[in-house]
């Protein structure tokens, strides 16, 4: 029997999170992408806090792009907010979506924002 789109990334989500998680020094890095926006998340595991985040919903510098330009304004901008905060090295978390087009576009800025994976 196939699975479902959801219980597929579903059952990715849950391989990738049993062998990564973040701390305070280097945080996870969860991108979450709807139909319509992207979301990006620095996550201390250890404490469950959310040290920054950011996302294309109501982002002004993101209006009229498409959604790959959309992620890279949001990856660029929480690389900025983690570099502001003292965090230069984070563990990427694609939260089981594929790491091409829009999860792609985001790491790659990250990167080009000062974060090493």
């Amino acid at each position: 029997m196939a699975f479902s789109k959801l219980n597929r990334r579903s059952k990715i989500k849950r391989r990738i999170r049993k062998k990564i998680s973040g701390t305070s020094k280097v945080p996870r890095l969860s991108v979450f992408r709807s139909n319509k926006q992207i979301y990006a998340q620095l996550i201390d595991d250890v404490t469950g806090v959310t040290l920054a985040a950011a996302s294309s919903y109501k982002n002004t510098n993101v209006d009229k792009k498409n959604k790959i330009d959309q992620a890279a304004v949001v990856g660029k901008e929480v690389a900025e907010k983690a570099v502001k905060a003292g965090i230069e090295r984070v563990v990427f978390d694609r939260n089981g979506y594929l790491y091409h087009g829009r999860v792609k576009s985001l790491a790659e800025s990250a990167r080009e924002g000062g974060l090493k994976f």
